[in-house]
Parts: structure tokens; C-alpha cells; sequence
């Protein structure tokens, strides 16, 4: 017996240790990249919309595809499934860090996407089929500390690669975490759901993917060709309407679908998720954007920006386990109501704060009072999605939460980008129209509008230009982002139930 519980504990702390390091090294890709975009954008001499495309490109293959890796797990076993996800995440990793232009770029990191689509939820999946329930909690809030720990440092080691050695090595990180994840996965035991339906709905799947790739093709692509290639912008916002109508419908009616509309039917489980979707929509616009000022505006080092949300990452952290009884003390709708509040004031600092000055009296404080508001708000907003939910449904809505925060993260980054585009050109065309500029110099400053905060030109006084104008398209999202932010905390007051949900008010 002593034998067969020492037996045990090793193989826990194999799978913890295979399963934080490799959903760490999905976390760390998603927020370091952010602080590596200026950085690709100098190399490659990229357009916004290009480096864009370098977060959607993943964002789009993970959310569309995430509930179809989990099933996969299911199926033909989630440590096979896990592997292959890492394997082919460390395959893509290489050839972002060896490619040679910014499409060769955008393509491996879609790739990179479909392996964090079978990682991603094999790592909860593993360690719920490894630990009985008595420990299960204690393990997963393990792999939820270490793995904010380690998004936490991945942007300030990728900001210090970016800095003192090339931005390449941001993606060539994950080799060696890879290879530590594979030999430590084959000691960790195989599970799979015997129960599982063997149908995947690739339909499901297929539709999710063309619909989302659609709309996410017009909205980027809008600016840059409205006036010129605009009929292909529509025909993809079209076809991507079309087939996310259809996936509605194979959702509806399929024996085994991915995404089961039932749940829905729970006035809780619909509020938190659409809850989710604007607050991690504010969230994920901020993050994408606020790089490009520290960096290209503020002149930050790409270190000091991979730093900046240290101090959030840390109120996370340490007050997670006490916003985790909030639903218990006082129900589901009082910190679902405060928390985005109080995200949304933090969130409207950075549209306020003086663009010079020191960190602690400029961003610091925004940081704080928006980690705040999310600490409020995370871990309630999960309690809540499960609670909505019979406890044999909690692995799909769990997952179905999961890809709605990324599919909110898809979709801010686009629609944010055309907003920035269009408050920045009309900005500049505003500032160019009161200067005196030759047809030539005009012509060069034309040619590095797609550029934004990248552009650089000799003439101090249309560099000025150039700056206020990203300025105005920059704070115009950062109020979109708050508003945002505040219309989740509306849709917790009118759509969340007073009292922390009962069995019986479950689907």
C-alpha cells in the first residue's frame, strides 16, 4: 500500500510538471508575442494589419479548434492527443523563428495554433483523469499558480531576448520546453472517455473555422482594401456570416456536436459566457495595442514593456484563492457586477494617463486597479459557468468558456484595428492638411500610413503628426475597450441570478 501511494505521488508530479509546461508554453506564446510585434514589424517592415494577422492567424486555428482537441483526447487518449499537440507546437515554433517573411510567419503560427488546440485542454484533461477528486482541486490550483508564474516572466525573458538578441529566440524558446514535456509525458498514464461518442463533428468544426476566418478577413483587411479589392472584403464577411449561421445549425442538429446549444438554455451559463466575451474582448484589444505605445511611443524597452503587467499577473495571483469564495459568500451577480467596474475604471486610466512620466505614477496605477477588477471577476465567472451546469457537463462548458474568451480576444483585435486604422488616417489627414508639404513628402508619409506608430519620417513637425494621430486611434480603443468593459458588469446585473444557483436550477 505505502509502495502504491509513493507510486503515486511521483506519477502527480510527473503530470503536473508534463502539463504546466506545456500549457506554458501556449500561455507565454499568447501574451509575449504581443511585446515582440514591434519588433516584427521592424524587421519585416510590416504593416499593422500584418502583424496582426501574426496573433490572429493563432487565436483563429485555437478558438475554432479548441473543443474538437478536447474531444480528440477523449477519444484516442489525452496523453496521445497531448503529445501530438506539443510536438507539432514545437515544429511550428521552429519555423516562426526561421522564417523568412512575415506570410511565411503568419502561416506557422496558425499551425502553432492547431497544436495549442490539442494541448490546451489535454492539460486539465490529464490532470482530472490523474488525481481523484479529493486531490484534484489541490493539483489543479497548482497548475493554475505555476502557470501564472510563467506567463507572468514569459514576456519580460521574451522582452529581454527581443532586446539583446533577436526577436527569433522568443519562438525558439519552446523547443527545449517541448522536448521536457515529451519525455516527461511517457511516464504519465494514459486515459481516455470510454463513454465519448467516436463522431466528431468536423462539420462543426470546418464551419466554426471559415466563419470566424471570414469575419476576421474582412474586419482586418477593410482598411487597407475599401477602395481597392473591397468586393473580396465582402464576400468574406458574407461567407463568414453564412457558414457561422451554419454552424448554428449543425450545432442544433447533430447527434454529437461540438458545442452543445442546451446549455444555453441556463440563464446563467448564457450571462457568463456572453459576460466573457465583451470582458475579455476589452481585455484582449488592450493587450494587443498597449505594446505598440510603450514601445513606439513611449520608447519603452522591450524588457520594461514584457514588465508592465507584472503587478496585475501578481494581484491575480495572490488574491485568486479569496475572489474563488465570493459566489459562496454573496452569489454569482454582486462580483460579476464589480469586478468588470472596476476593470473598466482601471481599463479608462490608459486612455488618461500622461504619455511621459514615470511608470509608477503614469501606467502603474491603471495596471493595478484593472488586475484588481479581473481578480474580482475570473474566478466568480468560472465558479459561475459550472455551477450552471449538470457536473457530468462540466468538462464541455468549461471548454465552451475557455474558446469564448478566445474567440472575444479573435474578434477585439480585428475590430479594434479597424477602429485605429480609421481615427488615425482621418487624424493625419487632418494634420497633413494644415502643413505646407511638397506633392513628394507627401507621397512618403502616404506610403508609411499602414505602418502606424512604426512610420518614421525626418520632418519633426510631421513625425509630431504621425504620433498624436496613433494617440487618437489608440485612446478611441481604449474607450471602446471601457465600455466594454462596463456593458459586461450590465449583462451580470440583468442576466446573472441573485443567489448562487442549487442543484435544481441547473440544466
Amino acid at each position: 500500500m505505502q509502495n502504491e501511494s509513493s507510486k503515486s505521488q511521483v506519477n502527480g508530479r510527473v503530470v503536473l510538471a508534463a502539463t504546466i509546461l506545456g500549457s506554458s508554453m501556449a500561455f507565454i506564446d499568447g501574451t509575449v508575442v504581443n511585446v515582440a510585434l514591434p519588433a516584427l514589424q521592424n524587421a519585416f517592415h510590416a504593416s499593422v494589419a500584418d502583424v496582426q494577422w501574426v496573433v490572429e492567424s493563432y487565436a483563429l486555428m485555437l478558438a475554432a479548434l479548441l473543443l474538437a482537441g478536447g474531444s480528440l483526447g477523449d477519444i484516442f487518449g489525452r496523453r496521445k492527443v497531448y503529445v501530438s499537440g506539443v510536438a507539432i507546437f514545437a515544429a511550428a515554433s521552429a519555423l516562426c523563428g526561421l522564417a523568412q517573411n512575415i506570410d511565411m510567419l503568419i502561416w506557422a503560427r496558425s499551425i502553432q495554433g492547431v497544436g495549442a488546440a490539442l494541448l490546451v485542454p489535454g492539460s486539465l484533461a490529464l490532470i482530472t483523469s490523474s488525481f481523484p477528486e479529493e486531490t484534484r482541486g489541490q493539483a489543479i490550483g497548482t497548475w493554475s499558480g505555476f502557470s501564472a508564474i510563467t506567463a507572468a516572466i514569459g514576456p519580460v525573458i521574451g522582452g529581454w531576448l527581443i532586446e539583446y538578441s533577436t526577436w527569433r529566440w522568443v519562438f525558439f524558446l519552446n523547443l527545449p520546453l517541448a522536448l521536457a514535456v515529451i519525455l516527461l509525458s511517457a511516464k504519465v498514464p494514459e486515459s481516455r472517455n470510454e463513454k465519448a461518442s467516436h463522431h466528431l463533428d468536423w462539420p462543426g468544426a470546418l464551419l466554426a473555422t471559415l466563419g470566424l476566418g471570414g469575419v476576421t478577413y474582412a474586419l482586418i483587411e477593410w482598411p487597407s482594401r475599401a477602395r481597392h479589392g473591397g468586393h473580396l472584403v465582402t464576400a468574406a464577411a458574407v461567407l463568414g456570416v453564412i457558414a457561422l449561421a451554419g454552424f448554428v445549425a449543425v450545432e442544433h442538429w447533430s447527434c454529437a456536436p461540438m458545442v452543445s446549444l442546451k446549455l444555453f438554455r441556463s440563464r446563467n451559463f448564457a450571462g457568463a459566457n456572453l459576460l466573457t466575451l465583451f470582458l475579455y474582448a476589452s481585455l484582449g484589444g488592450l493587450m494587443f495595442f498597449f505594446p505598440m505605445d510603450l514601445i513606439q511611443i513611449q520608447h519603452y524597452t522591450a524588457t520594461e514593456a514584457g514588465a508592465t503587467f507584472l503587478p496585475f499577473i501578481a494581484i491575480m495571483f495572490g488574491l485568486s484563492r479569496w475572489a474563488g469564495g465570493l459566489v459562496a459568500r454573496y452569489g454569482s451577480r454582486p462580483p460579476l457586477t464589480v469586478g468588470p467596474l472596476v476593470a473598466a475604471c482601471g481599463i479608462a486610466l490608459f486612455a488618461v494617463v500622461p504619455q511621459s512620466g514615470s511608470y509608477w505614477v503614469t501606467f502603474f496605477p491603471a495596471v493595478v486597479v484593472m488586475g484588481l477588477g479581473m481578480t474580482i471577476s475570473v474566478a466568480p465567472l468560472t465558479t459561475t459557468v459550472m455551477n450552471a451546469v449538470p457536473e457530468s457537463e462540466s468538462g464541455l462548458a468549461s471548454g465552451i468558456n475557455n474558446a469564448v474568451s478566445r474567440l472575444a480576444s479573435l474578434l477585439a483585435v480585428a475590430a479594434f484595428g479597424v477602429v485605429l486604422v480609421t481615427v488615425f488616417n482621418r487624424s493625419l489627414d487632418h494634420h497633413l492638411s494644415q502643413l505646407s508639404l511638397s506633392p513628394n513628402l507627401r507621397a512618403q508619409v502616404d506610403a508609411v500610413r499602414p505602418l502606424l506608430a512604426a512610420a518614421h519620417n525626418p520632418d519633426p513637425i510631421v513625425q509630431h503628426a504621425i504620433t498624436e494621430s496613433f494617440l487618437s486611434g489608440y485612446r478611441a480603443v481604449i474607450w471602446i475597450a471601457t465600455g466594454l468593459a462596463a456593458l459586461s458588469a450590465i449583462i451580470a446585473w440583468l442576466l446573472i441570478e441573485s443567489g448562487a444557483p442549487t442543484s435544481t436550477e441547473r440544466v
